[in-house]
């Protein structure tokens, strides 16, 4: 579809195993660097970031690895909680959605103390995972099991908090990085809803006007932007004009699998297609430029996750992490 030469990762970090997630964290931890999560078929990793981009006497990426988790079954979504940090009493906090159809919430302080807290609910596989960006006192995951569900992490019985019917399975759940009432919840058939937990009721609806959508992102740093792909385009709505997409775009020859915005440029976001055989597309596109502004490839490659600086954004693959920083 484009005649632009495929660009190789700006850096690469090696891993002892396929990745089949990969987060960056969303919160400041405290001190210059990142943290990073990556996780596979029984282990999660959680390591640290520094790039030459944050600090000139690194050369490339300087990537620490704080501790190696072990999983029972095999890792398919990864949410941050806020309250990870390394400064003063380091704490590490995630939830992940595996195979078996349980949320594990993780927590360590990297020395002596760890905690596994597993919680049920879900009725088929889990698509997709969030905390609640102020506190990390909740978090919210959507299934194929038609639901988006609210849980509170601390409830000792792991009962949801809320429970949110859907017309079809949920694929994305985005929550306002300020307003943690405001929930967005995109669904397979195309359709994006915002609700308002304290209702319980959706305030606003898009239509992607074709399907499957596959996955949807709501720009935090400027929230009147929502983005999708469906099909093998790209879709973006501001969602103060019309309930159906302002630009839409063919991105991927094939269908079009993962859509997430920059975290350090409200225009810009990336796309990949669903993995083939041999490897997975990766392209980043810019609002302003009607072609993608960087096209790459990892072998098999899974998960897509920015920087919260940086325009730089990494994909898993078969035994390595492939960052590439975007020049804007």
């Amino acid at each position: 579809m484009q005649a632009d030469t495929t660009h190789i990762p700006t850096y690469t970090v090696s891993c002892e195993d396929y990745v089949h997630v990969v987060e960056f964290s969303p919160f400041s931890s405290g001190t210059p660097s990142s943290l990073l999560a990556y996780g596979g078929n029984q282990y999660v990793v959680v390591g640290t970031c520094l790039f030459q981009e944050e600090d000139s006497e690194v050369e490339g990426v300087e990537f620490n690895v704080l501790r190696a988790f072990h999983h029972e079954v095999r890792v398919d979504a990864l949410a941050w909680s806020p309250e990870s940090r390394l400064d003063r009493l380091p704490i590490i906090r995630f939830c992940t959605a595996a195979a078996d159809r349980k949320l594990r919430l993780l927590t360590s302080d990297l020395q002596e103390k760890h905690e596994v807290k597993v919680m049920e609910g879900h009725t088929s596989y889990i698509n997709h995972l969030i905390f609640e960006p102020t506190e990390g006192k909740q978090i919210a995951s959507v299934s194929d099991d038609h639901t988006c569900r609210t849980n509170r992490v601390w409830d000792l019985d792991g009962k949801e908090n809320i429970i949110l019917r859907l017309r079809s399975p949920g694929i994305s759940v985005c929550w306002h990085p300020e307003e943690a009432f405001k929930l967005m919840v995109a669904e397979k058939k195309g359709t994006i809803r915002f609700y308002d937990l304290l209702t319980q009721q959706a305030i606003l609806s898009l239509d992607c006007g074709q399907l499957p959508l596959m996955s949807a992102d709501w720009c935090l740093s400027n929230t009147i932007k929502v983005g999708a792909v469906a099909g093998s385009d790209w879709l973006i709505w501001d969602i103060t004009r019309s309930s159906y997409p302002q630009e839409k775009r063919p991105a991927h020859i094939d269908k079009a699998r993962l859509f997430k915005w920059s975290r350090a440029n409200e225009n810009l976001f990336a796309t990949t297609g669903c993995p083939g055989k041999i490897c997975s597309q990766l392209l980043i596109h810019h609002l302003g430029h009607p072609q993608p502004v960087m096209i790459g490839s990892a072998t098999v490659g899974s998960g897509l996750s920015w920087h919260r600086t940086l325009p730089l954004c990494v994909l898993g693959g078969d035994r390595k992490l492939c960052f590439w920083m975007t020049e804007m």
